[in-house]
């Protein structure tokens, strides 16, 4: 397992991500480091779970190290899970916990100490990464720390989303990504389930908003450009686009924001 994958909100204009790199290519030579992302928006807990767990499924076997930690420094524990499909490594703050659910669910989990005397404000390098370079260099969870219950892990709150009497469903936006993409909460068989299929019309009602007809379809050109969408993503989701536009900025829509979709 010499493959690390590594996620943070740390940005790309310091020397952070850099940092983390040389602490585990100095700590296990040979491992090769894959960056799925470092532009998480800053503290966003939430989006960087559901950027990892999306991800986890597309990359080799190996550690999976995530660092977004508000709460670097305080009382939060720093841990390492094992799941059937491979390691990960982070804050306990919720940001590993779907991830390791989409690699076979977590076996094994324990706390990793803080050494005395590190700055509290550079876990990810002091603390996360030589655990992910360990691992990565074949080592057991069980070498790293104290057991932990897996009971005990931080979980998010799931987002909402519920079915609607008579067909349609109550959802909330889960992320925006960068073409303005609106990824929602709701699977593609709740979609289904919903009575929300291709290629039928749909109502969508925007927090505040009134309501906008949209279609229901496969992909981008199944609408004309300028016009919105529904349809299930890469990622298996339901999700609202507009074509050669951005359904984000079109329909104000935002991470967190609830809306209704009801079949036409």
């Amino acid at each position: 397992m010499n493959v690390v994958s590594f996620t943070t909100d740390y940005g790309l204009a310091d020397g952070f991500v850099a940092a983390c790199h040389g602490v585990i290519l100095r700590a296990a030579p040979d491992t090769r480091i894959i960056d799925v992302t470092h532009l998480v928006p800053p503290g966003d807990v939430r989006r960087a779970a559901t950027v990892l767990a999306q991800t986890v499924g597309s990359l080799p076997r190996g550690v999976h190290l995530a660092v977004v930690d508000p709460g670097v420094g305080t009382s939060r524990r720093a841990v390492a899970l094992r799941a059937a499909g491979g390691d990960l490594v982070g804050p306990d703050n919720g940001l590993l916990i779907d991830a390791a659910e989409r690699l076979g669910g977590i076996r094994t989990a324990v706390s990793l100490p803080v050494p005395a005397g590190v700055p509290a404000t550079f876990h990810g390098r002091d603390v996360f990464a030589p655990a992910a370079a360990r691992l990565a260099g074949g080592g057991e969870p069980a070498q790293l720390g104290a057991p932990v219950d897996p009971a005990t892990l931080v979980r998010l709150p799931a987002p909402h989303v519920r079915r609607r009497p008579g067909g349609g469903l109550d959802t909330e936006v889960v992320l925006v990504d960068t073409f303005g993409n609106v990824q929602l909460a709701a699977s593609a068989a709740q979609l289904a389930e919903a009575r929300l299929s291709p290629p039928m019309r749909a109502w969508l009602w925007p927090a505040r908003q009134e309501a906008v007809e949209i279609a229901v379809g496969v992909t981008f050109a199944s609408v004309a450009p300028g016009e919105p969408l529904l349809y299930v993503d890469a990622a298996g989701m339901a999700a609202l686009a507009v074509r050669d536009g951005d359904a984000a900025r079109t329909l104000g829509l935002a991470p967190g924001d609830r809306l209704a979709l009801q079949p036409g």
